[in-house]
C-alpha cells in the first residue's frame, strides 16, 4: 500500500522456546571427541537432524555475569562486570527477558541465581541455585533437573530458561581433562534429549513449532578456567533445534563462527518481539531460512534499522559510516525489489534481485555491528581523571619525602598544617567545587563522580587541595634550604655497587614494558629475568666480599669481631642474627670475619647458583602468560589421573620440607601444631581426591574435605593467635625482642600452612623453594654482604613478584583459583570467600613481604629506622609502576587490547595496592620506633 508495514512487529516464528545454558560449555565439549564419546544423542542431532550449529564467540572478560547480559541484551557489557559479578545488581538495559513479559510471554527459570538478581520479577516461575559454591558438582544441577517432568508436562509458559552449573564447577576444581567431565556431559546429553522429546511431542498440525537453543555463557581454559580471551574460553557451542528446520544431508563440517550477541536479536525475531534497543548483534539467518524471500527481507531490514538508530545515537558524523552507507543502498534496493514484487513479477529477474538485496543487507548488518561495538566504550573521563589526578599527588609527595624517609631517623613527615591555612588552598577547593558544577551540570552521559553525594565531592575537592598545597610546601622547603643535604649514613656510599645500579635499571625498565601489550601479557618473563641477573650480580659480590679482601683487613677484622660479640650480649635477643649498621668497610670486614669459616664460605658462593637453580625448576612447573600457555609443563603431567602416585609423593616431600624449613624458629606447641597442620592439609587433599594415601584406593572415598580442611583452619588460626599474643605481649609489655621476633616468625609460620591448604599438590613444591630461597639468602647472601634496608626491601619484592608468577597465576583472569575460595566450606560466604582467593593468588608477595618484616625485625644491631626504610621502599617501589600504568592504560584506553590485556591488568594492580597497604600499616604496627619518635 502506500504506507510501509515496516514499524509493526511480525509474528513469532515459535510457539514455546527453551534455551538451556551449560555454564562453561566448550565448543569442542559438543563438537570434538568428547562430544561424539559423551554426548550422543546431541551428536546425532547436530549432524543427522532439523538443527542449526554454531560456535558463538564471547568477547572478554568471559564470566558468567557479563555473558548472560550479552545473551540478553546483544550489547557488550564493561569489564567493570567482572566485579560486579560478584553481587549482580537489576539490569536496567532493554534486554529479551523484559520485552517477552512486556508482551505477556510467561517465562520460567531454574538454575544460577545470577538470572534472577539481573532479572527480579520477570519469572512467573524460579529457583536459584548459588553459582559460587565450586565444590559442589552435582546438587547444583540436581536443584535444576527435579522441577523438569513437572514442567515439560504443563502448558502455562512460553519461554523456559536453565542455567547448570555442575560443569563450570568441575572444570574450576579439576579441569577441563578430569574424569568427571564425561559424566557430566552424559547427563547434560540425557536432560536434551529428554526436553527435544518433549517438545516434538506437544506440537500439533496447526500449532507454530517450538525452539530448543543450547549454549554456553564462556568456554573453559585448560587450567579450567575462565575469565580470559582464549580461544578455549571465548567459543563456545550454540544449537538451534526444531522441527522447523531442515534435516541435515551430507558430511557434517565445522559450524560457522557467529558472535555471541547475535542470540538476542535472533531470538527477538523467533518470538516475535522487538530487538532490544542497545543489541550490536545480527540476525543469524539460517534460523529464519525456511520462510520466504520477502519474510527473511523484512527481518534483515528491521535488524538493520535498529543497528542504524543506534549508530545515529552514538556518532555525530554518522551518515559517514560505511555501515550506515551501506544500510541506505540496501533499503533503496530492497524498495525495488518490493514494488517488483506487488507488481506480480515472478520472473528470475526478481529472484536475483532479492538474492542481491540480501547480501547488501548481510554486508551492511556486519558493517554496522563492527562500527558499534568500536565504540561501545564510553569512558567516564572525568572520574577518571580525579583519581589519576590524587594517585599522581600521592606519588610525587612519596618521591619528595624520599631523603627524610630514609633517614637515620626515617621521618615521614607531610607538611599539612602550615598550607591548610593558606590563602592558595581555599583558593583552590573554590575553584575546584567550581570545576565540578561545571562539569556535573553539563555532562550528558551518567558521571560516577558527579552521582556522590556533594558532601563526599567536597571532601574530594579539600583533598586535591591539601596535597597540592603539600606538595609545593615540600618543594619550597627542598629550594628554601641553602645547605647541601647530610649524606645519610645509612643508604648512602661512596659510590653506586653493580646491585643499586641493576635494582635502578631494572625498576625502569619494568615501568617503561608496561606500555606494551606483549610485555603485559609475558610479564613473568620480565620478572624471570631480573632475579636471574639480581644472582649473578650478587654473585659478584660475594665473590668480591670472600677474595678481595686483604688479609690485613682480615686479621684486623678478628679483633673487632671480638668487640662486635661484646656489642651482641648486650641484646637479649636469642638465636638472632646481629649485623653491622652501615655499609663501611669495617662492616664489611666484620662480617667477613663472622664468616671466616671455609665451609661456610662456599655455601656462601653456591647459594645464587643454587637459587638460580631452583627458580628454572619453578619455570618449568606452571606455563604462564600467553604465547606459551598453551605448552605441556610439569604442573599438567603431574596432575593427570595417570600419575596421581607421583603427585602423592610430590606432596608428601613437600609437606615435610616445609614443615623442616618452617619450624626451626617455632615455639614447641607450634611446632606440634604445624606438623598436625601439615598432616591435615595431605588429608584435604586426599579426600577430595588430589592425591592418595598409600592405602587408600584410587577414586575410593572421596568428599568433599570439608571436615579436615576446618581441622588445618584450626591449627592456622592456632599458629597465628599464639604470634600475635607474643607481639602484642612485645609490643604492651615488655621490649622484648626476641619474644617479638618469635610472635612475627609464628605470624608469619601460620600463613605458610594455610598457603599450603589452599595450593594446589602440584603448586606445594613452589612453597618450598620459596622458604628454601628465603632461609638461603638470610644465611648466606644477606649476612656477608650488608645490604641497607632499601636494598633487601627491593630485593624482596622482585621476588614476590616472581613468585607470583611461579604459582601460574598471569595477568589474565583465567589464571585465579576460585576453588581455593571454598576450601573448607560447605556453602557460599562471601567475605572468607573473596579473603582465601585473594590469599591463595598473592600468596607469593604476602609471604615475601611477611619475611621482609621478620628479617628486619630480628636485625636489632641495625639503625632503628630499618623497618621504617621498609616500609616507605616497599610502598614507594610498587606505588611508581601502578601511577604509570593508570597514566598508560587511560591513554591506551582506545588500544585494540584494552578490554583483554589492559584492564585485567588494572584490577590486578589495584588488589595488589590493597594488599600493600595492608603490608605497610603492618609494618608501622610493629615498628616500635614509630611510637617513640611520635612521643619525641
Amino acid at each position: 500500500g502506500m504506507v510501509s508495514n515496516w514499524t509493526k512487529i511480525p509474528p513469532p516464528l515459535f510457539k514455546k522456546v527453551v534455551l538451556v545454558l551449560i555454564d562453561a560449555l566448550r565448543d569442542d565439549f559438543v563438537f570434538g571427541p568428547k562430544g561424539k564419546q559423551f554426548m550422543p544423542y546431541t551428536t546425532q542431532i547436530v549432524e543427522k537432524g532439523a538443527s542449526h550449529s554454531f560456535i558463538a564467540e564471547a568477547k572478554p572478560p568471559t564470566v558468567t555475569m557479563p555473558r548472560i547480559k550479552a545473551l540478553m541484551t546483544g550489547s557488550i557489557p564493561g569489564f567493570i562486570d567482572v566485579i560486579v559479578n560478584l553481587n549482580s545488581p537489576a539490569l536496567l538495559d532493554d534486554n529479551l527477558i523484559w520485552q517477552a513479559k512486556t508482551a505477556g510471554k510467561r517465562i520460567i527459570f531454574y538454575g544460577d541465581d545470577t538470572w534472577v538478581k539481573l532479572f527480579p520479577k520477570h519469572f512467573v516461575e524460579y529457583d536459584g541455585t548459588t553459582s559460587f559454591f565450586v565444590s559442589d558438582f552435582t546438587e547444583v544441577d540436581d536443584n535444576v533437573t527435579r522441577h523438569l517432568d513437572r514442567v515439560l508436562k504443563r502448558e502455562d509458559w512460553d519461554m523456559l530458561i536453565l542455567h547448570y552449573l555442575g560443569l563450570d564447577h568441575i572444570g574450576h576444581v579439576t579441569g577441563p581433562n578430569s574424569s568427571l567431565v564425561g559424566p557430566k556431559l552424559h547427563e547434560m546429553d540425557n536432560i536434551l534429549k529428554k526436553i527435544h522429546i518433549s517438545l516434538l511431542s506437544k506440537e500439533g498440525e496447526a500449532s507454530l513449532p517450538n525452539l530448543l537453543v543450547v549454549c554456553g555463557d564462556h568456554g573453559m581454559s585448560e587450567t579450567g578456567s575462565h575469565g580470559g580471551s582464549s580461544e578455549e574460553e571465548v567459543h563456545t557451542p550454540l544449537l538451534f533445534i526444531s522441527s522447523a528446520f531442515e534435516k541435515r544431508s551430507g558430511p557434517f563440517s565445522r559450524p560457522k563462527v557467529v558472535q555471541q550477541t547475535d542470540l538476542a536479536t535472533t531470538l527477538a525475531v523467533g518470538l516475535g518481539l522487538p530487538i532490544s534497543k542497545n543489541s550490536v548483534g545480527n540476525l543469524i539467518l539460517p534460523v529464519v531460512g525456511d520462510k520466504t524471500l520477502r519474510e527473511q527481507l523484512r527481518f534483515l531490514h528491521l535488524n538493520g534499522f535498529q543497528l542504524s538508530r543506534l549508530l545515529q545515537e552514538n556518532t555525530p558524523a554518522y551518515e559517514k559510516d560505511p555501515g550506515y552507507e551501506h544500510f541506505k543502498i540496501a533499503e533503496k534496493s530492497h524498495g525495488n525489489w518490493i514494488k517488483l514484487y506487488l507488481d506480480g513479477n515472478n520472473s528470475e529477474v526478481l529472484l536475483n534481485l532479492g538474492k542481491k538485496v540480501l547480501k547488501q543487507y548481510l554486508k551492511a548488518l556486519k558493517t554496522l555491528s563492527s562500527s558499534l561495538s568500536k565504540q561501545v566504550a564510553q569512558y567516564d573521563m572525568y572520574s577518571m581523571m580525579v583519581g589519576t589526578v590524587i594517585v599522581l599527588e600521592v606519588l610525587f609527595l612519596l618521591l619528595l619525602i624520599t631523603p627524610k624517609a630514609l633517614s637515620s631517623r626515617a621521618e615521614f613527615e607531610v607538611p599539612l598544617s602550615p598550607p591548610l591555612f593558606s590563602l592558595l588552598f581555599y583558593l583552590m577547593c573554590l575553584m575546584l567545587c567550581a570545576v565540578h558544577v561545571i562539569v556535573c551540570t553539563s555532562a550528558e552521559s551518567l558521571c560516577y563522580f558527579c552521582s556522590m553525594s556533594w558532601l563526599t565531592a567536597a571532601g574530594v575537592m579539600v583533598l586535591i587541595s591539601a596535597l597540592l598545597c603539600g606538595i609545593l610546601s615540600a618543594v619550597g622547603k627542598i629550594l628554601g634550604n641553602s645547605r647541601p643535604p647530610v649524606k645519610n649514613p645509612v643508604v648512602s656510599s661512596s659510590s653506586w655497587s653493580e646491585v643499586d645500579v641493576l635494582i635502578l635499571a631494572g625498576t625502569i625498565g619494568h615501568v617503561l614494558s608496561l606500555g606494551a601489550s606483549s610485555f603485559i601479557e609475558e610479564e613473568h618473563q620480565t620478572w624471570y629475568f631480573l632475579i636471574n641477573t639480581l644472582c649473578l650480580a650478587l654473585c659478584q659480590e660475594l665473590c668480591r666480599n670472600h677474595f678481595l679482601l686483604k688479609e690485613g683487613d682480615a686479621q684486623h677484622s678478628i679483633t673487632v669481631k671480638q668487640n662486635f660479640d661484646n656489642v651482641k650480649e648486650t641484646y637479649e635477643c636469642k638465636n638472632i642474627d646481629i649485623f653491622a649498621a652501615d655499609d663501611s668497610k669495617l662492616g664489611k670486614v666484620t662480617a667477613s670475619a663472622e664468616f671466616i669459616k671455609e665451609s661456610d664460605k662456599w655455601i656462601s658462593l653456591a647459594s645464587p647458583w643454587i637459587i638460580l637453580i631452583c627458580c628454572r625448576l619453578l619455570r618449568s612447573l606452571n606455563q604462564t602468560g600467553v604465547q606459551w600457555a598453551h605448552r605441556p609443563d610439569f604442573g599438567h603431567w603431574l596432575t593427570s589421573s595417570e600419575h596421581k602416585s607421583e603427585l602423592s609423593f610430590l606432596a608428601a616431600v613437600s609437606l615435610a620440607m616445609i614443615f623442616i624449613l618452617v619450624q626451626r624458629k617455632c615455639s614447641l606447641v607450634s611446632k606440634i601444631a604445624m606438623a598436625l597442620g601439615l598432616l591435615g592439609v595431605f588429608s584435604y587433599r586426599a579426600a577430595i581426591g588430589n592425591i592418595v594415601f598409600p592405602w587408600q584406593q584410587d577414586g575410593k572415598d572421596i568428599s568433599k574435605g570439608i571436615t579436615e580442611a576446618r581441622f588445618v583452619y584450626v591449627f592456622v588460626l592456632g599458629i597465628v593467635f599464639t604470634g600475635t599474643k607474643d607481639l602484642l605481649k612485645s609490643q604492651v609489655i615488655s621490649a622484648d625482642c626476641s619474644v617479638k621476633s618469635t610472635g612475627l616468625w609464628e605470624v608469619y609460620s601460620g600463613l605458610v600452612l594455610l598457603a599450603a591448604l589452599l595450593f594446589r599438590p602440584h603448586n606445594l613444591p613452589v612453597l618450598v623453594f620459596c622458604l628454601l630461597i628465603q632461609t638461603m639468602m638470610t644465611k648466606y647472601i644477606w649476612r656477608p654482604l650488608k645490604f641497607d634496608a632499601a636494598q633487601i626491601t627491593i630485593m624482596h619484592y622482585w621476588f614476590g613478584q616472581a613468585f607470583f608468577y611461579f604459582q601460574g597465576n598471569s595477568n589474565g583472569i583465567a589464571t585465579v583459583d576460585v576453588s581455593a575460595g571454598f576450601v573448607g566450606l560447605d556453602s557460599y560466604v562471601e567475605i572468607p570467600a573473596i579473603f582465601l582467593t585473594a590469599f591463595a593468588t598473592y600468596a607469593g608477595p604476602v609471604l615475601w613481604a611477611i619475611h621482609l618484616l621478620c628479617y628486619l625485625s630480628s636485625e636489632v644491631s641495625r639503625n632503628s629506622a630499618a623497618m621504617g626504610h621498609g616500609c616507605f621502599c616497599y610502598a614507594l617501589v610498587h606505588s611508581i609502576p601502578v601511577a604509570v600504568y593508570i597514566i598508560l592504560v587511560t591513554s591506551l584506553r582506545h588500544h585494540l587490547f584494552i578490554w583483554s590485556v589492559f584492564s585485567p591488568k588494572l584490577l590486578y594492580e589495584g588488589m595488589h595496592v590493597f594488599i600493600t597497604a595492608a603490608v605497610c600499616l603492618f609494618f608501622t604496627a610493629m615498628d616500635q620506633n614509630q611510637s617513640r619518635r611520635a612521643q619525641d
